[in-house]
């Protein structure tokens, strides 16, 4: 299957680059001891989290890290030390006002099964006291943003919904009421890999739209290299061995307890931090559901192509039709969303997008951006000429540094 290039370059603008929607976070001295135990379970932490980005909080069992992020919202009480966001003190503030503007995601998503998935993600907005119209119309743009049909997933009890599904519904819970921080406790951990992964991805695609300033604790390295912006690797305590970029700490370890925790194959964990927006896409042909079929055909035979990516009226990607499913007259009057369409977005890495062409049976996999739209197709051809550029330096950048 041929398509035509298209550079990132000559894609459709989705707009000014979003401004950031976040605050800094300061921890500085922060300790917590419990009764009982002689050493602290957080000793002394300080640690800087710049406004609008991801930062992942990673190291072993027992390290901290959870009880770290529950510092930040209060929901566990820090024993000594300051907490500012922004430049507020909120170790001084009520904990439920506190929380009310402090998003948090965790594990399983926490939804109230007796409530629908519009009850659920209006919870906070209700709290703050927000009158209906605004609290249903919030609850619709929440759903739209995590790319879950209102009107076919807003009347849901959770029970109804996948895991992933939950998940979405989580996050979306999460920023109903516009906090400026995200707090995520391992929220995608008790989901299958290739749901994970999509997760990882929605979390990302968001993320360029929203610019939340987002603490992720994760056990998993290289979702913390994937995600985040800066990685600190803690070690008992909440020391902090390191804290940088993932492209830091993987080509410079700051000791041998980082080296550990990243793991054999350095160089190979350097692949996942090319995106696919960072590669040229390619034009596959394209149809509109409302569009008349006849023209459609038409268009793809002249391209050479035997199916076409059909999108709805906001060029989302709905599936694949081939044409011979396309001469029938009402082939584009409705088309059902395929909910297992291989797609990667523009923040997906090289080893994802690898990933879903390897199930892929078109030889190239749909990329989305904002709100999903249809940016284009990556080929395998393409990933494979950027993995092979890349190995080279990434491996001599592992060997130096050891």
């Amino acid at each position: 299957m041929s398509e035509t290039d298209v550079t990132n370059a000559d894609l459709p603008a989705d707009g000014p680059e979003p401004q950031v929607h976040g605050q800094r976070i300061l921890l500085d001295g922060v300790t917590k001891r419990y009764p009982g135990q002689k050493a602290p379970a957080v000793d002394d932490i300080t640690l800087e989290i710049p406004a609008g980005e991801i930062v992942m909080l990673v190291g072993p069992s027992g390290c901290g890290k959870t009880t770290t992020l529950k510092m930040i919202n209060r929901l566990i009480e820090p024993s000594e030390g300051r907490i500012l966001i922004g430049d507020e003190d909120v170790t001084h503030k009520d904990p439920d006002e506190l929380r009310r503007h402090v998003g948090y995601v965790i594990q399983g998503a926490g939804l109230f099964p007796h409530l629908t998935v519009a009850k659920n993600i209006a919870l906070v907005p209700r709290l703050l006291g927000w009158d209906k119209a605004r609290i249903e119309a919030r609850v619709t743009e929440m759903l739209e943003l995590v790319n879950l049909e209102p009107d076919q997933y807003a009347s849901r009890y959770p029970r109804e919904l996948s895991g992933g599904q939950q998940q979405r519904v989580g996050v979306a819970r999460a920023l109903a009421a516009d906090p400026p921080v995200l707090l995520m406790d391992e929220p995608f951990g008790a989901v299958d890999p290739i749901t994970r992964q999509r997760l990882q991805d929605e979390l990302l695609r968001l993320q360029e739209e929203l610019r939340k300033t987002i603490v992720f604790v994760t056990h998993d390295f290289d979702e913390a290299v994937k995600l985040g912006d800066r990685i600190a690797i803690l070690q008992v305590g909440s020391a902090i061995a390191q804290y940088d970029t993932p492209e830091a700490i993987l080509a410079n370890p700051a000791n041998e307890f980082v080296e550990g925790f990243i793991g054999h194959g350095a160089a190979l964990k350097q692949l996942t931090l090319t995106r696919v927006r960072d590669v040229d896409l390619h034009e596959a042909a394209v149809a509109r559901v409302g569009d008349d079929p006849a023209q459609a055909v038409a268009a793809a035979e002249e391209l050479g192509r035997e199916h076409v990516i059909v999108l709805d009226g906001a060029g989302r990607p709905l599936r694949w039709l081939p044409l011979r499913a396309l001469r029938r007259p009402d082939a584009l009057t409705r088309v059902a969303r395929d909910e297992n369409l291989e797609s990667v977005s523009l923040a997906s890495t090289l080893n994802d997008a690898l990933d879903e062409m390897l199930t892929s049976s078109h030889g190239v996999v749909v990329v989305t951006g904002r709100r999903g739209r249809y940016e284009g197709v990556v080929r395998i051809e393409t990933v494979m000429e950027a993995m092979q550029g890349l190995q080279s330096p990434a491996h001599e950048a592992g060997r130096v540094t050891r």
